[in-house]
């Protein structure tokens, strides 16, 4: 067989260059064994360096498409981590794969003689560890493989039983002279230790100098990209537990040590953080556990470090996690995902921006002469990848190996060669090596300038699924929640540490909670540049969210009754049940409710009343004990509210219940607006009756502006007359929490006054809201909640004195919190919408159902049908419609209190 020749690319010619300059340099050391001069070793380093520097500007440019392959493990594939990684891959070119666990990846299998190929990144989060290091072949990758996973390193700080660290424990099997005694670490390093309280231990330090004011815990993250030689870089940013702290901050080491220390002493503080790590990393290298592991070149591993400063400049390493461990900050303002994911974006962009890649035919083989050293292929790409690495300016600083200008007469081993580089590359910059040994990102001369209006990441909790998968390019998504959800806390996170976001408007806050409302909410989040006196807004994403309401199971075959007086969510009253209780149905009661705030519960039909999932939401009514409130049709109201005059005093709950009445008395709705002052409606019902309102209290004047409750009852009083001194003039008070026993008998000392002690006043008593942690606004306790509770049964004793109506709508909300509407208050159980071109409202819309049970006007339904779209009237004029069952049932008590004597 004839043997072809090939021609020799150029990576090929450029190692084998290298190979023989590497061995005529070794070959021309003295043979007398005398140590070599350091100036012709470091200048053989330096000629090195070159090589490797034109090697990797004449590397063959990387392929079109590499395949990255994620696993998630039980991760959903919304969680910020995961898009993460896809969203940085797909920017450096990478197909993204993402998958459960290795199991369900065929071609990650492994056997021996089997070429593996199809992926070039492995990435295990945390859930699918096991999965990897149980499926994945180390032995059998192969150099162009990367996977985030060192399985010797994994095992080598393992808990091996009680804490104690396995690469510790092996030691001592084999008889090799490492302890924990003499390594700067405490016992029990690699288990779960509650070290919080190490930092209120007394203090003592015998060998180093005390410094007072360094007590603190501090979590620092290092990258290992090789255990043999072992190659270790230290993030710049750590999180800081001082005493007497419970949360932890993000911190960068340097700057941290610098504000307790000093300069002088700082310095010292980060060469003895970084001496105890490598310390500790170097005796988990040498390790025989490691030593017999299959050599990967690109894998990497993360390691988190505890350490714990007690006055001495030396700390000592109190835990070891195999993972990224940031416990110790706050889950609530979103600060351990967002630390989290920028050392994950900076492992990625450090490891892979830019890679190179040699051909596949350049196999370089060893070298012949009395000393045959030669790089490998696996070698050359080895120094290749870390000279890259420091010459790129990342937040990740060289940990180990230790810096050294030092030679011999030997051959350099390769981590001998790591030393000399590094040490070059520091002496040309001339900077400090206590510092680091990477340049330091240059700060931009724009200062405060946005240049980059966008978001990096939007953080949720709970976690939303955005509709699209979120992009800093998209500006708008959906996201839809359960019924259950009813907050959510948000904070986006922008590209650009000088850009700001605020939510909703140009001085929101940052970081908010939302109550989510059922229906469809809107949150704004801006990303704004310029001085805080003069924002400009620079973008605008906006999410909408689309909460769910309550499952509904139509009742097609037998159920049972249930009622409930209050959530278990929120308990209102202790002392009485709560959730679905059985129901006994009795007779429907013959007599109507004598008032308004006759006591009931709210009934529902359900397969069984242990399981709210199974009811027929649609059928749930409000049930009086005793009596039942009638549903007053609308000819009989109209005919009622002829030569009346209704006046509504109060908050935006308050003016629900006027629109409301005002759709049913007109048979639509054609003038609304979420008015703060006082408005006159002189066109209900043919002209023959008003409506007018005025809001109360002005909650966003300053407390000592705000017109006071008796100023503008009078105001209201006036603006509607002429009013007479009968039922024919109603005056409607109340809202969600305002309401004093005071403003009752501000009330009566008015009316009194203005000789109208005779008009009927009814009372709408306090109803649920603010019970949420909401921002910038009022948030009631549990405890605050109950007292509510207390304070309400007042108002209504008071009222009732007074010879007012009363309707209880507290009682009437806390069963159904959950179901307000849009409003951060979370107080709105109405909303009004808009109805284009929509026939006027009939009364079968307002119509008391009749479920299965027979239940008929003993209960106020609360459900508003969907519309019939035939029914549409392309002539009308647009009108509007007020929605929301909750509402809906205690606007028709309050219109069966106005009209008592005109049930149908």
């Amino acid at each position: 067989m004839l043997l072809r020749r090939r021609a020799l690319t150029g990576p090929v010619l450029l190692l084998l260059f290298l190979c023989v300059c590497y061995m005529s340099w070794n070959r021309s050391k003295p043979q007398s064994g005398s140590q070599r001069g350091s100036a012709e070793s470091l200048l053989d380093t330096r000629r090195l360096i070159s090589a490797l520097e034109s090697a990797h500007k004449d590397a063959q440019r990387p392929p079109l498409h590499h395949r990255a392959v994620v696993l998630i493990g039980q991760l959903p594939v919304w969680d910020t981590e995961v898009q993460l990684y896809q969203q940085v891959l797909q920017q450096m070119d990478y197909e993204v794969q993402m998958s459960r666990y290795a199991e369900t990846r065929s071609f990650l299998w492994m056997q021996p003689g089997k070429q593996v190929n199809g992926w070039s990144l492995l990435l295990c989060l945390s859930s699918a560890e096991q999965s990897c290091l149980r499926r994945i072949s180390f032995s059998l990758l192969q150099q162009d493989h990367m996977v985030n996973l060192i399985p010797g390193l994994v095992k080598a700080f393992s808990d091996a039983g009680g804490g104690f660290c396995h690469f510790l424990t092996l030691s001592q099997q084999t008889g090799v002279s490492v302890s924990e005694a003499e390594l700067p670490m405490r016992p029990r390093s690699c288990g779960s230790t509650s070290w919080k309280r190490l930092l209120y231990k007394d203090r003592s330090s015998p060998v180093d100098v005390l410094s007072p004011a360094l007590v603190a815990m501090v979590n620092v993250y290092v990258l290992v990209t090789s255990v043999s030689p072992l190659t270790a870089f230290l993030h710049d940013v750590g999180v800081v537990v001082q005493s007497q702290q419970r949360q932890g901050r993000p911190l960068k080491i340097r700057d941290f040590l610098l504000q307790q220390l000093g300069a002088s002493d700082s310095h010292q503080a980060l060469r003895q953080l970084k001496e105890v790590l490598g310390e500790v990393l170097q005796a988990a290298s040498n390790s025989e556990m490691l030593e017999a592991t299959p050599r990967c070149l690109l894998c990497f591993q993360l390691l988190t470090f505890t350490l714990l400063f007690r006055g001495s400049i030396s700390p000592v390493i109190v835990q070891v996690d195999t993972k990224l461990n940031f416990s110790s900050l706050s889950n609530t303002t979103f600060d351990r995902q967002i630390t989290r994911d920028q050392i994950l974006e900076d492992v990625l962009h450090f490891l892979l921006a830019p890679p190179t890649y040699l051909s596949s035919a350049a196999q370089v083989g060893s070298c012949r002469g009395t000393r045959p050293i030669c790089l490998s292929q696996g070698h050359f790409l080895f120094l290749q990848r870390f000279l890259q690495q420091l010459q790129t300016p990342f937040p990740f600083h060289l940990l180990y190996p230790r810096i050294s200008s030092s030679s011999s007469s030997a051959p350099l081993s390769l981590s001998e060669l790591q030393q000399q580089i590094v040490f070059l590359l520091q002496k040309d910059r001339a900077e400090d090596v206590n510092i680091s040994t990477n340049k330091e990102p240059a700060s931009s001369k724009q200062g405060s300038v946005c240049v980059d209006p966008h978001l990096r990441q939007i953080y949720t909790e709970p976690p939303l699924a955005l509709t699209p998968p979120f992009s800093p390019r998209i500006k708008e998504y959906s996201a839809q929640v359960t019924f259950d959800t009813v907050l959510v806390r948000i904070r986006p996170k922008p590209v650009s540490s000088t850009c700001k976001v605020h939510l909703d408007e140009q001085q929101g806050p940052r970081l908010a909670n939302y109550p989510v409302g059922l229906g469809t909410s809107r949150i704004r989040i801006l990303v704004t540049g310029g001085s805080q006196q003069h924002l400009v807004v620079m973008a605008i994403y906006t999410i909408h969210v689309l909460r769910e309401g309550r499952p509904i199971l139509p009742m097609l075959g037998d159920h049972v009754m249930c009622s409930f007086l209050q959530d278990c969510s929120l308990l209102v009253q202790p002392s009485l049940p709560c959730g679905l209780q059985p129901y006994a149905m009795s007779p429907s009661p013959v007599k109507t409710c004598s008032s308004g705030r006759a006591p009931g519960r709210w009934v529902v039909p359900c397969l069984s009343c242990s399981d709210n999932r199974t009811c027929d939401w649609r059928e749930v009514a409000w049930q009086p004990d005793g009596c039942y409130h009638p549903l007053v049709k609308r000819p009989l109201l109209q005919d009622c509210m002829t030569d009346r005059k209704v006046l509504f005093i109060g908050d935006s709950t308050n003016r629900g219940m006027m629109y409301f009445l005002m759709e049913r008395l007109n048979s639509s709705l054609e003038d609304w607006g979420k008015a703060h002052n006082t408005l006159i409606y002189q066109n209900l019902n043919k002209g023959r009756s008003q409506v007018s309102y005025s809001y109360y209290p002005q909650f966003w004047m300053e407390r000592s502006q705000r017109p006071a409750f008796r100023e503008v009852l009078l105001q209201l009083l006036d603006r509607s007359g002429p009013l007479v001194n009968s039922n024919l003039t109603v005056l409607v008070v109340g809202g969600v929490q305002w309401l004093k026993t005071k403003h009752l008998k501000t009330i009566q000392e008015v009316l009194d006054r203005k000789s109208l002690r005779n008009v009927l006043v009814v009372v709408k008593s306090l109803g649920m809201g603010f019970h949420l942690p909401m921002d910038g606004i009022r948030s009631l306790t549990l405890t605050e909640v109950q007292a509510l509770f207390r304070q309400n049964l007042e108002i209504i004793s008071t009222a009732e004195k007074l010879g007012f109506e009363v309707i209880d709508t507290l009682s009437i909300t806390m069963g159904r919190h959950k179901e307000f509407l849009q409003g951060r208050c979370a107080c709105h159980f109405h909303e009004v919408e808009k109805l284009p071109n929509s026939k006027p409202q009939d009364d079968s819309q307002f119509r008391t159902k009749e479920p299965r049970t027979g239940l008929t006007e003993s209960g106020l339904t609360s459900s508003s049908p969907a519309r019939d779209l035939d029914q549409v009237k392309q002539s009308s004029p647009p009108t509007y419609h007020v929605r929301g069952p909750v509402n809906q049932v205690y606007s028709e008590v309050l219109l069966s209190r106005l009209c008592p004597r005109f049930e149908d």
